[in-house]
């Protein structure tokens, strides 16, 4: 089967490394919450048709989010606890991404648990009050991960445990942006939408590349063992969204971010004790 070609751009949109830069800082804006000083951001304009094409750059801002909470883990390694130095690396990444994808997995699991109906569905998940279910999620998810990098770094030691971060948070986002080429946006309307069309071609390539590299550089047999969890738990999410919704929200995609680091996180804890 032939991979599909990347999309005309759109009338006025730049090209050449000048645009790709614009497109890489309109996903930097988009992910994140660092600011652009005034110069630069009128540069870049953010325009909404750039958000399409600034979704291949998805992992790579994870890349530079999980060298930010490395950064932070390591330096806080130096006065405290490696319970501590983890946990205010995780904080550091909330602060980073304004706890961008948590809302969507807590938006989920609230909309997910909480109705049957298509409509009903994506009404709660539409909803910023966050409820029981969301909250519960939240409090396990952020709990799960702590207990795990601290395990991961008690045995697989600093460097181990700095490399994990980061291959985390790029590869989840790849994983999370892979749905942009296979599934479809519900909503006709919403803060996703620009950032909702198909990805394929090079584009799709470089996200792809951008999370299995840092996985490679890890362990080739752990990358692969990796990519195979995260196959599967790819496949599962996306029966489940396609089954209860029809495809796709902004929402589902920060769940399946989440749920794709949480697993890789799992999986080099396990890993550590074979």
């Amino acid at each position: 089967m032939s991979v599909p070609s990347d999309p005309v751009p759109a009338p006025g949109a730049p090209t050449g490394l000048a645009g790709e830069l614009r497109f890489f800082l309109t996903a930097l804006g988009y992910f994140t919450r660092v600011p652009l000083p005034g110069w630069l951001a009128r540069w870049v304009g953010f325009e909404p048709h750039y958000l399409h094409a600034a979704a291949r750059y998805f992992p790579l801002v994870g890349l530079l989010v999980g060298g930010v909470g490395a950064l932070v883990t390591w330096g806080a390694m130096l006065w405290w606890p490696v319970g501590v130095a983890v946990l205010l690396g995780m904080a550091a990444t909330l602060l980073l991404t304004g706890a961008f994808h948590e809302d969507g997995l807590a938006d989920c699991i609230d909309a997910f648990g909480g109705a049957w109906q298509r409509e009903d569905v994506l009404r709660i998940m539409h909803d910023s009050r966050i409820g029981a279910f969301g909250a519960i999620a939240l409090v396990v998810a952020l709990l799960l991960k702590w207990q795990l990098l601290v395990a991961i770094g008690a045995r697989g030691g600093l460097a181990v445990l700095l490399m994990v971060i980061v291959a985390a948070h790029a590869a989840s986002r790849a994983m999370a942006a892979s749905y942009l080429a296979t599934l479809t946006y519900v909503r006709p309307e919403g803060k996703a939408k620009p950032v909702a069309q198909r990805l394929a071609g090079a584009g799709l390539v470089f996200a792809l590349l951008c999370g299995l590299v840092p996985l490679w550089l890890l362990s080739p047999l752990f990358c692969a063992a990796a990519v195979a969890a995260l196959l599967v738990l790819r496949w599962l999410l996306g029966r489940y969204f396609v089954h209860r919704i029809g495809g796709y929200t902004g929402d589902c995609l920060g769940m399946a971010q989440q749920c794709a680091e949480i697993l890789l996180y799992l999986v080099a804890a396990a890993w550590m004790w074979s």
